[in-house]
């Protein structure tokens, strides 16, 4: 599977881990959502490490490296996405979090030359601004809940673009270790495990944003650990095999389809079918990717 395929596959699986968040992360909140997410997945990632033989690949300078971008990517990012989520809906803040495909390209053009070429430059552009038109001209006509805005708008914005540079920042830091033998799956499990520990530090800490809205139960914990494994277990890990072949931003551009494939996963959910400014913006996208991964 090319690299193309691998951020594509990881959009899917966020665009669906993204619905099934929102309930839990409604429940618990945003930290205390992240930090059982992020327990669940590093058990799974380290236990998946061990069986695949990962974590012989991995060399001690290669710990501070992924250790910081699991704490500015995973910790701070994720985070800061779910609160923007529980603000806005999962719509609107996918919109926003599409943003860290641009800062992911104007990060790699600046630090590695990253550049698009020809038709990629074309399928680039198509691309961002399907998924720009389809979420910002998406909410005519739809009335749903998740469509409203909760507390501060510009609060949220700013949740929302925090999460995408955190996002384009931790691809950043993975990109040279990456490069190298290491393991992704083991070096994916090292972000989450950071980012745990983080999270843990907070709640130990004893601030108040840490500490879960309600209880815990079954239902919650089980959609926890099923979109831990689906988004963060599988879908990150995908990023990290696909940052070994391509460059960050044609990566990071592919993986911002999330919004695109949201589009149909809100109409089965919701049953309100998006307004034909968004199957537009899907269009365009659609033929940028289609360009780009040919």
């Amino acid at each position: 599977m090319g690299y193309e395929w691998m951020a594509l596959a990881a959009a899917f699986l966020w665009a669906f881990s993204s619905l099934i968040s929102v309930t839990p992360a409604k429940h618990l909140g945003p930290f205390a959502y992240s930090r059982w997410r992020m327990g669940a997945t590093a058990v799974i990632l380290t236990a998946m490490a061990f069986v695949v033989g990962g974590w012989s690949s991995i060399e001690m300078s290669y710990l501070w490296p992924m250790a910081l971008s699991g704490l500015i990517g995973i910790f701070i990012g994720d985070t800061a996405l779910f609160a923007c989520m529980n603000r806005m809906g999962p719509r609107q803040a996918g919109l926003l979090f599409s943003c860290h495909a641009l800062f992911s390209a104007l990060l790699g053009f600046w630090l590695f030359d990253e550049r698009f070429q020809g038709l990629e430059m074309l399928g680039a552009i198509l691309v961002f601004s399907g998924v720009v038109f389809a979420i910002y001209f998406g909410r005519r006509g739809n009335s749903h809940d998740w469509e409203s805005i909760r507390g501060n708008l510009w609060f949220a914005v700013g949740l929302g673009l925090t999460a995408a540079l955190c996002q384009a920042l931790g691809g950043i830091i993975a990109k040279p270790v990456m490069q190298t033998e290491a393991d992704p799956i083991a070096a994916s499990a090292i972000r989450m495990i950071t980012a745990f520990i983080a999270h843990s530090l907070f709640l130990i800490s004893g601030a108040k944003l840490a500490k879960a809205h309600n209880p815990m139960n079954v239902k919650m914990f089980s959609i926890t650990v099923v979109n831990g494994f689906l988004a963060m277990a599988v879908g990150m890990t995908l990023i990290l095999f696909a940052l070994q072949e391509g460059n960050v931003g044609m990566v990071a551009l592919l993986s911002s389809t999330t919004p695109i494939m949201v589009l149909p996963l809100l109409w089965l959910y919701t049953r309100k079918r998006p307004n034909r400014y968004s199957w537009l913006g899907a269009a365009l996208a659609v033929v940028g990717t289609a360009l780009i991964v040919s």
